[in-house]
């Protein structure tokens, strides 16, 4: 196989530089293009790049430097119709993309066909928190005055951190009512960043009040009400406390599940429940200055006790969304590289260059560009890979983000 070095920062100029990717291209053959300094490159240079990346004979393999990588390393172009608006039916009718991990080889299936590939002994680790019906909307007690909140962390009985919206009506004292006055709801104080601790009242338990008057808190690229708030939970959600659901368990359903495990494809569960903070973009062009949000966790010891015999008989774990992937590599990181029972907060950040301690496999949705999610499959299973398999996805009109299709990564 032909191997061939193209520097970026050697070419000053567009005309320059297609003309030298031209003659890649049309050399023929098998040939393997290593694409340095990328990162510092001006547009034009990396779209001119992604002609090689789209050449059925060139493998190609970006340098990313931890120094320099940028967020816009991680971007590539989305038309929005391809933003899925409305869940699959059945669940387990999404496509499924499926990638090999080490090679970037794509083929093209449903998600009923995952346990095909998938081995005995293999197991899957899945997330089973539970979406909260955190948005609520009611008025101001006295005026009648529309006020919505957003329930983002628990403080203390019926005391959470909210978002409020408009916020100039939720002054410390300012008592508000929703589902007529099913809850009630009295603001504490203001603290830093613009939130509010809000202490509720109800008649019985506060998480069946919340049942009662409560609405999903769809990502904001969602805009179609949701008909059944079932469809924005995992059908093994257990653990309530998530403010978004870990979407990439949105595709089964209880009866892949069974087949599974007829097929000796084991499950286990963690908990990560997941912020409003998994929304937030990544704001500074030098990814390693982003700050993750800090979630809490909990691995169980039964489910540390089937990933370390997994390990030891040589089954694969195989993670089920983000949120199992990031509780895992958290836990092995805290803990030398030994998974054992733990529960905690974990701020991980996982871009290209990390080593992954534990897991072997990882079933996600498609993400947004430049989000720390893309950063994370692209540390998983290679930038190139992952950029290729993206682009691939757009072409091929699969559906994105948390509704969407979905990616098997091994």
């Amino acid at each position: 196989m032909n191997r061939i070095c193209l520097d970026l920062a050697e070419f000053t100029d567009k005309a320059s530089l297609d003309s030298r990717i031209s003659e890649i291209i049309s050399e023929g053959g098998e040939c393997e293009v290593t694409i340095k300094n990328i990162s510092d490159s001006p547009d034009w240079a990396k779209l001119s790049a992604d002609r090689l990346r789209e050449s059925s004979h060139i493998r190609t393999e970006t340098e990313l430097s931890i120094d320099t990588m940028k967020r816009s390393d991680f971007w590539y172009d989305l038309p929005e119709e391809l933003i899925a608006q409305t869940p699959a039916e059945p669940r387990n009718s999404s496509r499924l993309l499926c990638v090999d991990r080490k090679s970037g080889e794509l083929s093209h299936d449903r998600f009923y066909n995952l346990c095909s590939k998938l081995k005995k002994g293999d197991l899957l680790v899945m997330n089973d928190s539970r979406v909260l019906p955190a948005r609520l909307y009611g008025e101001k007690e006295g005026t009648g005055s529309f006020i919505e909140f957003l329930l983002l962390e628990q403080k203390g009985d019926k005391v959470w951190e909210i978002l409020v919206r408009p916020g100039k009506k939720a002054k410390p004292g300012t008592r508000f009512s929703f589902g007529n006055g099913r809850l009630k709801a009295e603001i504490l104080e203001t603290v830093e960043g613009g939130n509010r601790i809000a202490r509720f009242e109800c008649e019985g338990n506060f998480f069946t009040a919340l049942e009662d008057v409560g609405q999903m808190p769809l990502p904001p690229y969602i805009t179609e009400k949701l008909a059944d708030n079932e469809r924005y939970q995992t059908v093994y959600s257990n653990e309530l406390g998530s403010a978004a659901a870990p979407t990439a368990g949105l595709h089964f359903t209880k009866e892949m599940l069974d087949e599974l495990h007829q097929k000796g494809i084991n499950t286990a569960f963690v908990t990560l429940h997941v912020g409003l903070g998994t929304f937030r973009p990544v704001k500074e062009d030098d990814v390693k200055v982003h700050k993750m949000h800090s979630e809490h966790y909990h691995l169980p010891a039964e489910t540390a006790r089937l990933i370390n015999r997994t390990k030891a008989e040589g089954g694969r774990v195989i993670a089920v969304g983000t949120t199992s992937c990031r509780t895992l590599e958290s836990v092995a990181s805290f803990n030398g590289g030994e998974i054992k029972e733990a529960e905690g907060y974990t701020d991980i950040f996982i871009y290209p260059g990390y080593e992954f301690k534990v897991l072997d496999g990882l079933i996600t949705n498609f993400h947004l560009p430049e989000s720390t999610l893309i950063m994370l499959v692209s540390a998983f299973m290679g930038y190139d890979n992952t950029m290729n398999a993206y682009r691939t996805a757009v072409k091929e009109k699969y559906r994105f983000f948390s509704f969407g299709d979905a990616m098997c990564i091994l």
